[in-house]
């Protein structure tokens, strides 16, 4: 997912939860898809920003070495800007690119085929 190109909103935005629980049928089924969705997101924004970050690491005990790297500030003002995650997986289920089953529906599936 390339969360830098989404279209999600950066703030908090208002949304009918019927319009959440279409899909699943259940609001706290959608709120579950859409949290855990959150946090692989969050978990890869994370991970990133730790990458770019180990670059400007300095490995030096000396605490009167500690200067301000002006790249480094600006590289985590971007990644501050960005929507939050929730709000990414929101939009991300909303327009139908999140891919989950339930494994309890396909074990009613697959005895009912039996």
């Amino acid at each position: 997912m390339d969360y830098k190109k989404s279209k999600a909103p950066v703030n908090t935005v208002t949304r009918n939860i019927m319009d959440l629980c279409d899909e699943t049928g259940n609001i706290y089924e959608s709120v579950v898809i859409i949290s855990k969705r959150a946090n692989q997101i969050a978990v890869e924004i994370k991970q990133d920003l730790n990458k770019k970050l180990a670059e400007f690491a300095s490995y030096n005990d000396s605490l009167e070495e500690v200067f301000e790297n002006r790249e480094q500030i600006e590289i985590s003002r971007y990644y501050e800007k960005l929507p939050k995650p929730t709000l990414l997986a929101t939009e991300e289920f909303v327009e139908g690119h999140v891919y989950y089953r339930d494994p309890a529906q396909d074990n009613v599936n697959t005895q009912e085929q039996a």
